[in-house]
């Protein structure tokens, strides 16, 4: 099968004829689609991937990383290390240097003043910023001069390429958001959906959840790119659809995620007007636990905030949850070769990726055990077993998705085998990533017992990724709902393990480090994994220049598509 094929690259590129642009905007409209629709165009303020690589068309980073996972300059001339003077000796300071002459959309020049100001919007106090984890650490931001910025770290920082590093963490105009720091962030929807940028195309109309469209950027730094003068950025619909409307109708150049079952996605392609293209990076569909108390009876500022949650945090309730999931058969009918069975938080790199010892047997027996050996008994035969009185009675929440749905239905049937009740809900997923602090129905906000989802990081070290399990980074009310500790797990162990990773320079202990707080976020209940999901998404075959990237946004080299006639 050719979908296998393509799975077994670590992130298989499209080898086309490369493009010679001869002008800007010389190739009309390219028009993509992402089933998940976006609902900001401004990632600080939504941790949803639909968002986050939207925006990165129109706002970018001071460096990120391509196909192959290497960091690469992007607003600079090069990446700073203790080789070039750019890191400190003692490793408590990185210093870049902006490119000499980009702009900004409207011809403004971008400054080291632009970049403080991004750090300065994240960590206001009374803000609520869903990437706060890439300013981890981080002291001050300093600019002796308009193209110099100066970061400093509480203490030796051998990785310092969290802050302004991959499509997570862009930067954005200072001139344009200087009014929307702190609690008056969500109220700029001006900003929020129109933002300035350095990237190959501006806004020309933003519709929530429905459509932008774009045009090229004319003040981006290459004349002769980019080579479309127009984007049509749908939002909506199902993967069926979009991988449909690339693969076989022709209507779409670009569909991504396609999370369908493997024949689907061979018959797509047997449409002829279309490709998929794959690879694994450390994408990994997970179910949440929530740690707090969701109970719809509590007030808005308690409900998912009060801890404990009545049953969620005893060991016996979430790893017989964990033993009663076959995972070999949710990645047969759901992914087949792109997906592989894991119980790592990080899958991927290999390195970082915990092996947990009988992740991949399902013990629907053991699950049973383990509760009735906890006391967790069903006293009044209803078939429900209670904890302290209180029914094993949980909402599992996710985004509509086919495989979800069906990922939903078999995991509900294995847990009501041993002695739980299960409600069932499905959310649209432009609702459920759309990061809408007023919406009770946001994955942040967790108003369920366990959530379903999957997302990743930029790059290849999962530093800041691993730093969304810290206890200060659960969403609240006060920070607006942001944050990525979705599951508001809070160890104190986990947050010092946490803080040595960051002062640690040698490679191998890092990764020892990551793969043992992957495992503490298993066993101490934050999250029940279940499948290393492989990127696969599909082009059209008249797009040229596309380079699927696992380690950063699919989008990050849009500057270079170009229409193959």
């Amino acid at each position: 099968m050719r979908l296998k094929t393509l799975m077994l690259g670590a992130a298989a590129a499209i080898a086309l004829a490369p493009a010679a642009f001869a002008e800007r905007a010389s190739d009309g409209d390219v028009k993509i689609i992402y089933w998940q629709a976006p609902s900001i165009l401004n990632p600080f303020l939504s941790g949803g991937t639909k968002d986050v690589e939207s925006s990165s068309m129109i706002i970018e980073p001071l460096a990120r990383y391509n196909e192959n996972g290497e960091l690469v300059p992007w607003l600079v001339d090069e990446i700073p290390t203790v080789a070039n003077g750019g890191v400190s000796e003692d490793l408590t300071q990185i210093t870049w240097k902006l490119s000499p002459g980009i702009l900004w959309s409207d011809g403004t020049p971008l400054t080291s003043e632009d970049v403080k100001f991004t750090y300065e919007y994240c960590t206001h106090p009374e803000g609520g910023c869903a990437q706060i984890t890439k300013f981890e650490g981080v002291t001050s931001v300093e600019t002796p001069d308009e193209s110099t910025i100066v970061v400093t770290f509480e203490g030796p920082t051998p990785n310092p390429y969290g802050p302004f590093v991959g499509g997570e963490s862009p930067i954005i105009q200072k001139a344009q958001f200087e009014n929307c720091v702190g609690a008056a962030a969500s109220t700029c929807t001006e900003q929020n959906f129109n933002p300035i940028g350095t990237g190959p195309f501006v806004v020309t109309e933003f519709k929530p959840n429905d459509v932008i469209t774009m045009k090229a950027n004319d003040n981006y730094r290459d004349p002769a790119k980019p080579a479309f003068a127009t984007v049509t950025f749908k939002g909506g619909g199902s993967a069926a659809a979009a991988g449909t409307a690339v693969m076989e109708t022709g209507e779409f150049d670009y569909a991504w995620n396609l999370q369908l079952a493997p024949d689907v996605i061979a018959k797509m392609e047997a449409g002829g007007m279309g490709k998929p293209v794959a690879g694994f990076g450390p994408l990994l569909e997970r179910i949440m636990l929530n740690n707090t108390n969701p109970d719809p009876n509590l007030g808005p500022d308690e409900r998912s905030v009060i801890r404990p949650h009545p049953f969620l945090g005893d060991p016996a309730v979430y790893k017989a949850m964990s033993m009663a999931i076959d995972r070999n058969l949710l990645v047969e009918i759901g992914y087949g070769q792109a997906g592989r069975v894991s119980c790592s938080w990080v899958p991927a790199p290999a390195a970082f990726a915990a092996d947990i010892e009988g992740c991949d047997v399902q013990d629907i027996e053991g699950a049973k055990k383990m509760l009735d050996d906890a006391g967790i008994v069903d006293t009044d035969g209803d078939g429900i077993r209670e904890k302290d009185g209180v029914p094993l009675s949980i909402v599992y929440q996710t985004s509509v998705n086919a495989v979800r749905q069906d990922f939903q239905a078999l995991i509900k049937d294995w847990w009501e085998q041993i002695g739980l009740e299960v409600e069932l809900r499905s959310v649209d997923a432009s609702v459920f990533f759309g990061g809408d602090p007023g919406s009770p129905d946001t994955f942040q906000k967790f108003y369920a017992d366990v959530e379903m989802y999957a997302n990743t990081f930029n790059g290849t070290d999962p530093q800041a990724y691993l730093g969304n399990g810290l206890c200060d980074k659960a969403p609240r009310p006060e920070t607006q709902w942001q944050g990525e500790n979705i599951s508001r797990f809070c160890d104190e162990e986990y947050d010092a393990l946490h803080k040595k990773l960051t002062e640690t320079a040698d490679m191998e202990e890092r990764q020892r480090i990551g793969r043992e707080l992957s495992r503490m976020a298993f066993e101490r209940g934050a999250m029940i994994p279940l499948v290393h999901r492989g990127r696969l998404s599909a082009h059209s075959n008249s797009l040229g220049g596309v380079k699927l990237n696992v380690w950063d946004s699919e989008l990050w080299n849009v500057a270079d598509w170009y229409r193959i006639d």
